[in-house]
């Protein structure tokens, strides 16, 4: 690989909304102000800093452009996603009406080009390509209101770029992921285990839950490194079927009668106790008004006592002796809107959150970052879901990539798992660990499918979680399954896909250092089947059943 750092010039132009109007100019130095707002560009080697004060006016986005920059006609593109990818990631042509978030990556013959922001900006921010440039666009809103600075200086992003040759595309983004995150904080082992999700739905109890473990150990006999079992939405006082509503988190409800014995009894069988929750959303009829959300009614994390509720909810769970938090919906219950409804903005306008001095981005980093302090005691992982992977990394340790995949139906497995496997594993270990969800073993999904589907999560040396209904398996399967949780206890092996470039789910696979070749058959022989009902437990609504 021969690795060139591009030095990041000055835009050629700029763009700044308010909540009055918007402004435009070319930029000719460093510093460009429309009556009290002022943004400010920093060389920091070869990276470019952006800088934005504003004593009174609310300000509401940033655009920067950057004119004469050629791109091969035979390039394609890649960007992230907001938050979880939704099946909808993969290398494209150029497209003016494309929205790439966080970074891009454009590739041509071995050649491949990135540009990106360091994770942890201060802005959502997403990237726009075309024949003649390449545009920034920053959103600084506080919730869907400009933000209200008064007068501080807010460094908003630090824009990198990176021009790789002689490597693949992969190696490549792998390697600009590495740069854009200097400080990722990771598990010190590997992480597998159950989720009974995939065959229970919430409908589940601890007495079934103990069951789950102890089928679990014994997929798992031998093996050093203990799985987990983690209890998902079911386990709360409030707790609703079909609705996956949220706290209060103080104890379980009559189905888990005793959260913290429920935990020692998961470590007395040989496992480690992990858990679901949704911080945001409480029901508790305690809590203030002015805590909450005006758009929903969730907590909001700029209101300092009712960060410090969540940051008590947090302690409690580490406290019961669970050792790995799963904190789901956070992004959802902050801008109302799925990933995939994020076009290109994450909210709506019109409202803010409590604290008005500071950007969406900015209150997304404080709940992240208070979550993980308040675990720290205890060295609990966190595993963020629904979760905005660029604004958490260094923040939790683990990330669920991709929307939910299924024990119903494989072909939200295969579009929903594999997909974000693939196109999100360049960030594996340069972000946080990836997690694509679980391998869901009930009685509507093939183990044809499902084996392969469980060995490239634990070749590929992300997490494995399977959701087994107990009992599905024949003792072959089962022993199959065994070997598959060997290897995902280790993760020693690292696939990556070959064919990422050509495909939306990618079939061919390969780990160089350890001489693993695989090939997958992801297709059923009627084909792909369609429903045109929504998907049990999804925001996805599509015509993929």
């Amino acid at each position: 690989m021969d690795k060139c750092i591009i030095d990041i010039r000055q835009p050629d132009y700029i763009t700044i909304g308010t909540d009055k109007n918007e402004r435009e100019t070319i930029i000719n130095n460093d510093l460009v102000q429309f009556d009290d707002v002022r943004v400010e560009f920093a060389k920091t080697g070869e990276h470019c800093a952006i800088f934005l004060t504003a004593d009174i006016t609310p300000v509401r986005w940033i655009k920067l452009r950057w004119n004469n920059m050629t791109w091969d006609k035979k390039a394609r593109f890649l960007g992230d996603a907001w938050e979880r990818g939704y099946s909808d990631l993969q290398w494209q042509g150029m497209s003016a009406r494309r929205f790439m978030p966080w970074y891009f990556a454009a590739t041509h013959e071995n050649n491949t080009i990135c540009y990106g922001v360091k994770v942890r900006p201060s802005a959502m921010c997403f990237w726009q390509v075309d024949s003649m440039g390449m545009t920034l666009f920053m959103d600084v809103r506080c919730g869907g209101n400009g933000v209200k600075l008064g007068g501080r200086k807010l460094e908003v992003a630090e824009v990198l770029g990176t021009k790789f040759l002689n490597c693949t595309s992969f190696e490549a983004l792998s390697d600009f992921c590495g740069d854009m995150c200097t400080d990722p904080i990771l598990p010190t082992y590997p992480v597998y285990g159950s989720n009974n999700w995939y065959y229970a739905y919430g409908d589940s109890s601890e007495e079934e839950i103990l069951s789950d473990t102890d089928y679990i150990v014994k997929l798992t006999e031998g093996i050093k490194n203990r799985p987990y079992m983690v209890i998902d939405d079911c386990w709360q006082e409030h707790h609703r079927l079909n609705e996956y509503n949220g706290g209060p988190w103080t104890k379980g409800n009559e189905k888990f009668p005793d959260m913290k014995a429920l935990a020692e009894k998961l470590v007395a069988k040989g496992v480690r106790p992990g858990i679901w929750v949704r911080f945001l959303q409480n029901e508790a009829e305690d809590i203030p008004s002015e805590w909450r959300l005006s758009t929903n009614g969730c907590l909001d994390p700029s209101n300092p006592q009712a960060l410090e509720y969540i940051k008590r909810d947090v302690k409690r769970i580490c406290d019961w002796g669970y050792t790995l938090i799963k904190h789901d919906f956070s992004t959802f219950d902050l801008f109302g809107r799925w990933g995939f409804e994020m076009n290109p903005l994450v909210t709506k306008d019109g409202w803010h959150f409590y604290d008005e001095s500071m950007t969406s981005a900015e209150v997304v980093k404080l709940l992240y970052k208070a979550i993980l302090e308040a675990s720290k005691e205890t060295n609990t992982i966190i595993l963020g879901c629904n979760a905005i992977g660029h604004l958490g990394a260094g923040l939790m340790h683990m990330n669920r990539t991709g929307d939910d995949t299924s024990g119903l139906n494989w072909e939200r497995t295969r579009s929903m798992g594999i997909n974000t496997l693939a196109f999100r594993l360049p960030q594996h270990g340069k972000f946080y660990e990836v997690d694509a969800d679980c391998v869901g073993i009930d009685y509507g999904v093939s183990w044809k499918f499902n084996k392969q589907w469980a060995d490239l999560l634990a070749q590929s040396g992300t997490s494995l979680f399977v959701s087994a209904r107990p009992g599905l398996l024949s003792e072959a399967e089962n022993e199959e399954l065994h070997k598959i949780m060997v290897i995902a206890s280790e993760q020693k092996h690292h696939v990556v896909p070959t064919d990422w470039e050509d495909t939306d789910c990618p079939e061919e696979w390969e780990d160089k250092l350890n001489n693993i070749k695989r090939k997958y058959n992801w297709y059923e022989e009627c084909g792909v089947r369609f429903k045109t009902q929504a998907v049990r437990y999804t925001p996805y609504l599509s015509i993929i059943g």
